[in-house]
């Protein structure tokens, strides 16, 4: 006779069953350990975001970018002189040597070595009767190997630090752009590298005044963006109480001379305007000349001097402008007009200048960009090799398109 009972007991399951079922829940778990990030494939490191498409292109444009790193124009310009054969043997002779200076001593002696060990290949030493061989050429991979994980551990130390100064400029940075009453203005900065050193910044004053800022520090990287920064406090703290723009060019000029650093200096375009009003004064100390499109013409603001904290005792003067409604004026650092593409091409200032009338009716920040867009598309897939700065202030109203004549240079303004 059998019986079924309701609430038998399941059936108990083999030892190895058990086992079985534990280690799947275990790598459901990841193994035990909540929260645990399971390391990636070999695969899945070499394969990330690679882009088989984009392969020869990113190849061309890594080995042009090493080209313009470590030969400099000079050597570039010498190259462009010779024959294909001499062009190779120097390139090769010249990038090495120029790798080795970046070097520190001990990488620099120890990647040298690698090279001749590599030349060498084997090398035979007769002890007695035994005589050793070694393959030199493994030794000298594991050399470079060594080097090369040295270099990226400084790069990646170094780059921590970058990310939080990068992280401060930004910070100091504009936050919002003021529009005083008449007026449109619009600014824009883009760093070629981590930290920038281009300044671009508003500087509020009494009686509803607007003090716009362009500047731009010679060279590169971090001392750059720090002398940046200086330039951005002192002008804050000292245009407030400068009675001419004259005063304000002098007073920068002996600040950033005496405390500066050799081949550094700074170029600056300030120009300030009053609310309801289209009278400007502004102060151009070394800068690109901004362009001021009229109904009728197309102006140029020539610089007064030299840049600043090139040369003590050095006199900047002031200069008026009145903008009509519909004129505006472009303000641009040299990493717009030199911005290359893949032909060594520059964009020009002439480039610039025939996008002007284009930009008749538009606010501020649609002329950006527009011209921001004729650049970008101007590069291309090329890098750009410096900052980009640019600022535009428009005086809306009653101008309709039409036909520039050729652009007409104003001097700089002269001592009375």
């Amino acid at each position: 006779m059998s019986a079924t009972i309701g609430n038998a007991p399941p059936p108990v399951e083999a030892p190895a069953g058990r086992r079985k079922a534990r280690r799947k829940e275990r790598r459901a778990k990841g193994n035990g350990r909540d929260g645990a990030v399971r390391a990636p494939k070999l695969r899945d490191l070499l394969f990330k975001d690679l882009r088989p498409s984009e392969l020869p292109a990113n190849f061309r444009q890594d080995l042009k970018q090493l080209y313009r790193f470590y030969l400099d124009e000079e050597r570039r310009a010498q190259l462009a002189a010779m024959g294909r054969v001499r062009r190779a043997f120097k390139i090769v002779g010249w990038t090495l040597k120029s790798l080795l200076t970046k070097l520190s001593p001990g990488r620099r002696l120890a990647l040298f070595a690698s090279l001749v060990m590599l030349f060498l290949g084997r090398a035979r030493l007769p002890i007695g009767d035994v005589t050793l061989t070694a393959n030199l050429r493994v030794w000298a991979y594991v050399i470079v190997l060594l080097v090369l994980m040295l270099e990226l551990k400084d790069k990646l130390l170094a780059r921590d630090e970058i990310e939080i100064a990068r992280q401060v400029q930004l910070a100091l940075l504009p936050s919002r752009h003021p529009q005083p009453d008449g007026w449109s203005l619009w600014s824009f900065m883009r760093p070629a590298n981590d930290v920038g050193a281009d300044l671009v910044d508003y500087i509020e004053l009494p009686e509803g005044r607007l003090g716009v800022v362009l500047g731009d520090v010679a060279g590169k990287g971090l001392g750059a963006a720090l002398l940046t920064a200086k330039l951005q406090a002192t002008l804050r703290a000292l245009v407030p109480g400068c009675p001419s723009l004259s005063d304000l060019g002098a007073q920068m000029n002996d600040i950033l001379h005496r405390d500066g650093i050799d081949n550094r200096f700074v170029t600056l375009f300030y120009v300030e305007m009053r609310p309801a009003s289209g009278a400007l004064r502004f102060v151009n100390a070394g800068h690109n000349p901004p362009f001021v499109l009229r109904a009728q013409a197309t102006e140029s603001l020539m610089a007064s001097a030299i840049p600043l904290g090139m040369m003590a005792g050095t006199t900047y003067l002031e200069g008026d402008l009145k903008l009509e409604p519909g004129d505006l004026l472009v303000a641009y650092s040299d990493g717009l007009t030199e911005a290359r593409d893949a032909r060594d091409e520059e964009f020009g200032a002439d480039r610039l200048k025939a996008l002007l009338p284009g930009l008749r009716g538009l606010s501020a920040e649609q002329a950006v960009r527009v011209i921001i867009d004729e650049v970008n598309a101007f590069l291309g897939r090329e890098r750009p090799h410096d900052d980009l700065s640019l600022v535009v202030l428009v005086r809306p109203g009653g101008t309709r398109p039409g036909v520039v004549p050729p652009p007409r240079v104003i001097p700089p303004p002269r001592p009375v």
